[in-house]
């Protein structure tokens, strides 16, 4: 039996600015809720005071809702910081959100009825109800996201509105098969997992969830959606080379 019954997965890049509201609103939550959980935050190689701050959350920490700091000695990407907390994770559930809070935690009350009925993993999504989307990307952006996931849809991931939104939960017995497979390291590292998922024959939905764009984000849309469309390939790719073979 698993110790917990949620792991969060936080992954950390240079975020002392906006991290600790996050972690306010994650740990105002488990202890309102009463899940026995654990958090993890896996810090990508910060050079800020991140890990300053996060230390401070410290003393929150109980054995109900059990703060632990991962740490990479150099930034690898948002995927290896996910996969690293995703391995070390000890919950019934891992939930991976963004440092930003874009997606709060909260949103999780909107998949408990999706996994007490046994369904594997849950995808939080902002195309199932435009309405939740609070505060809106630029227009650019958006047109951006919007070509890439049906190029991700035709190539990959069909049926899936939104593969990139960073709020997703896995069934550990999911989790147990699908994180040892990742191999994308950045951007996209969401549709490989979804990508497996599928391969696999693990059940998922698409749940809408609130999602408020932040204004000083470091994602580059045109720059970061070429990576993304090249990684679709690389993702082809390893499983003609045999490389999402379950171990």
């Amino acid at each position: 039996m698993n110790r917990y019954d949620l792991s969060v997965v936080i992954p950390v890049y240079n975020e002392e600015k906006r991290v600790r509201k996050t972690l306010d609103e994650v740990f105002t939550y488990l202890r309102l809720k009463k899940i026995k959980s654990e958090i993890l935050v896996v810090d990508d190689g910060s050079k800020d005071k991140t890990l300053e701050v996060v230390g401070r959350f410290k003393k929150m920490s109980t054995a109900s809702h059990n703060l632990k700091i991962l740490k990479h000695k150099v930034n690898q990407g948002k995927g290896a910081a996910v996969r690293t907390g995703a391995l070390a994770a000890q919950g019934n559930v891992i939930l991976y959100m963004d440092a930003d809070n874009a997606t709060p935690l909260s949103e999780y009350e909107k998949f408990k009825a999706d996994l007490k009925k046994g369904v594997d993993v849950i995808v939080g999504s902002r195309a199932v109800d435009r309405k939740q989307v609070k505060v809106r990307q630029p227009l650019h952006r958006e047109l951006i996201g919007r070509i890439g996931n049906i190029i991700i849809q035709l190539l990959l991931v069909p049926g899936i509105g939104d593969t990139q939104c960073g709020f997703k939960a896995f069934s550990q017995k999911a989790a147990k098969v699908i994180f040892p497979l990742q191999t994308i390291e950045r951007f996209g590292f969401d549709v490989e997992l979804l990508y497996l998922v599928r391969k696999y024959r693990f059940s998922m939905v698409e749940r809408s969830v609130i999602w408020r764009d932040d204004p000083n984000t470091r994602v580059n849309a045109l720059r970061d959606s070429i990576r993304t469309f090249a990684e679709l390939f690389i993702i082809r790719w390893n499983n003609i080379k045999g490389l999402y073979s379950s171990k």
